[in-house]
């Protein structure tokens, strides 16, 4: 080799070695095996390790048929209602909720609250369909209403099922609109039977079924359901000291609601039966104060003229006394027993009312002067 061959290999080295000294920091096509990002498969197992197949336990199997059955028939609500502003100017409102078809001819069954005084109402149906209710008829006794579309816009139709057959323990899921956020799904258990609450006008839901299901605002409406993708209930309220869940939920009864709803699709209203006092509830403390001759009970304070319990010879209070800055009107007869079956309360006394028919005849058991008595009173439809 001649020493010019020999300097231009030289040269040639050092070149090189310059080359890759300035472009160390990026991978070298040479030597670098490592595979770009478009041949990348993150799906493609290895060669030593098979496929697993996506396992769904029996549980999530459940969750996910249910949805895929009852989905289609659960709505979305929107409803505008008019107010008033500060200015005396009427603006419109916005609320939502959620309902569910449970015939097709297209009755949605939803809360009253969801709709009440609603001049405008909206459903979006499962595929995003936008479609115009009417409402049938509502019941604020019950907080249940129908509302209609038309039966050609019906996709699905819910499954009534049977909410005596219901018992505490067994798997809860509810389908609804929490938040707008429409066809949500939430799973928990049913907690309790048999609840009461108040509502915030002042009334009382009894007979209510409890659930750790996640109920939120726009849930009010929607079916709460068993594994079988029967509807066991209407989410209607929740226990939260925040606004938002806290894992306290209630339900009506579906069997309650089957009956609303087949008298407001059948006559646009529900008939109450009605016995016509206002009452105080009796505890052990007021009747040692009032020397009053029960306990527990009721203590008529005002009797309704021309209502049920006038007419049978109900009598209400007739003075006043001052207790701890409260007026009391007392002297009235004391519910202890309706047919019966004893009365501790005022709450227990309608809870007993609520669940008659109007034209059924009742027997109250009273004290009246220290004595005894029955009075029979046939209830009358509320005004």
């Amino acid at each position: 080799m001649t020493r010019d061959k020999a300097k231009l290999i030289l040269i040639g080295i050092l070149v090189l070695l310059a080359f890759l000294w300035f472009r160390r920091d990026e991978p070298c096509r040479f030597f670098d095996s490592r595979p770009t990002a478009k041949s990348l498969d993150y799906n493609a197992p290895e060669a030593d390790v098979e496929a697993r197949p996506v396992v769904v336990s029996a549980d999530e199997k459940i969750n996910m048929d249910v949805f895929e059955r009852v989905h289609p028939a659960v709505v979305n609500i929107a409803t505008t209602t008019l107010g008033i502003n500060f200015w005396m100017e009427i603006i419109p409102q916005q609320g939502q909720g959620s309902g569910f078809v449970i015939d097709n001819r297209g009755y949605i069954l939803t809360n009253n609250h969801v709709v009440a005084n609603a001049q405008k109402i909206t459903v979006t149906m499962a595929d995003g369909r936008k479609i115009r209710a009417s409402l049938v008829g509502r019941d604020p006794g019950s907080d249940l209403a129908v509302i209609r579309i038309s039966p050609r816009e019906v996709n699905g139709v819910a499954r009534l099922g049977d909410s005596e057959t219901v018992r505490p323990g067994q798997k809860a899921i509810a389908i609804g609109n929490p938040f707008g956020l429409t066809h949500t799904l939430t799973t928990g258990i049913v907690s309790a039977l048999g609840r009461s609450i108040r509502t915030e006008g002042g009334g009382h839901m009894d007979n209510l079924i409890q659930t750790d299901a996640a109920i939120n605002p726009g849930n009010s409406g929607g079916p709460l359901l068993n594994s079988n993708g029967d509807v066991i209930g209407v989410n209607t309220a929740i226990f939260s000291l925040s606004g938002g869940y806290q894992g306290i939920g209630f339900a009506i009864p579906i069997n309650l609601a089957k009956e609303v709803a087949t008298e407001l699709i059948t006559g646009g209203k529900v008939a109450r039966p009605w016995l016509g006092i206002t009452g105080l509830s009796i505890t052990r403390d007021l009747a040692e104060h009032l020397g009053l001759d029960a306990a527990e009970g009721v203590l008529v304070v005002q009797v309704v003229r021309g209502g049920p319990a006038d007419q049978a010879g109900l009598r209400g209070g007739d003075r006043d006394v001052m207790i701890d800055g409260v007026r009391l009107r007392i002297g009235g007869d004391i519910i202890t027993a309706v047919d019966e079956k004893a009365i501790l309360d005022m709450q227990q006394l309608a809870g007993r009312i609520s669940r008659m028919q109007v034209g059924d005849t009742l027997t109250l058991h009273i004290v009246r002067e220290g004595r005894r008595r029955e009075i029979q009173v046939l209830l009358a439809e509320r005004p």
